[in-house]
């Protein structure tokens, strides 16, 4: 009997184990946008009305994670999905949405700082952010999982724009009440930077693939990166 008789078994459930999982980067993909689409909307009306750097900041980044998720849609959907150009295509996508938001915030950051500008006090900030610092972890979590076994740097940038969510809403979250307790209005603009920080540190792993380090295609066993 030949040695290589069980390849076809092998290779049916490695195939219906790459469905699934990308049925559930999909679906992650599509809670990502519903919650988006409520907490972009929130803390982007709620930073303009208090003049806040880091609650824009974090609206504005939660307008790119709808971009970043609704890339890895693209990239799964017909005869994208698996194909190497349409992973780098989508992987640059959401660089270059990282460096657009680091650009933005550190122009706005600045400039406050230097007006002096006191934000006001904002309550529905408070509530989106802490409600994603709850969630989008557990979100991050799920899309790194599956990006590790799917080999997908996509795929992990997306989960990394989720990582950046949940640390974005802390620093905003930590603004807002330092501000409401202390007045210390300047920690805004600060917390700002600091998101622009990790934004161009995330932007830059993400064009060139090191969020994908522990990344292994299904079906093989590596711990290098998905773009060697």
């Amino acid at each position: 009997m030949s040695s290589r008789a069980p390849s076809l078994p092998v290779l049916q459930n490695i195939g219906k184990t790459r469905s699934r999982l990308v049925r559930r980067a999909k679906t992650l993909s599509l809670l990502s946008i519903a919650w988006m689409t409520v907490e972009a909307g929130v803390a982007i009306i709620a930073a303009l009305l208090a003049g806040s750097v880091a609650l824009l900041g974090f609206g504005l980044d939660s307008l790119i994670e709808l971009v970043s998720a609704g890339a890895i849609l693209w990239l799964y959907t017909g005869h994208r999905s698996g194909s190497q150009t349409a992973e780098r295509r989508a992987q640059q996508l959401i660089a270059t949405c990282f460096a657009a938001l680091a650009l933005y915030v550190a122009f706005d950051a600045i400039d406050t700082l230097a007006g002096a500008s006191h934000p006001d006090v904002s309550w529905p900030g408070v509530a989106v952010s802490a409600t994603a610092i709850i969630l989008m972890p557990l979100l991050a979590h799920a899309k790194g999982a599956v990006a590790a076994q799917l080999g997908s740097a996509a795929t992990a940038g997306d989960a990394a724009q989720s990582y950046l969510c949940a640390v974005s809403a802390a620093a905003v979250l930590l603004s807002i009440l330092a501000n409401a307790a202390l007045g210390w209005w300047w920690l805004d603009p600060i917390a700002g930077l600091g998101i622009v920080g990790l934004a161009a540190r995330e932007g830059r792993q993400a064009w060139a693939g090191e969020v994908c380090a522990d990344c292994a295609p299904i079906g093989f066993e590596s711990t290098e990166s998905c773009e060697d």
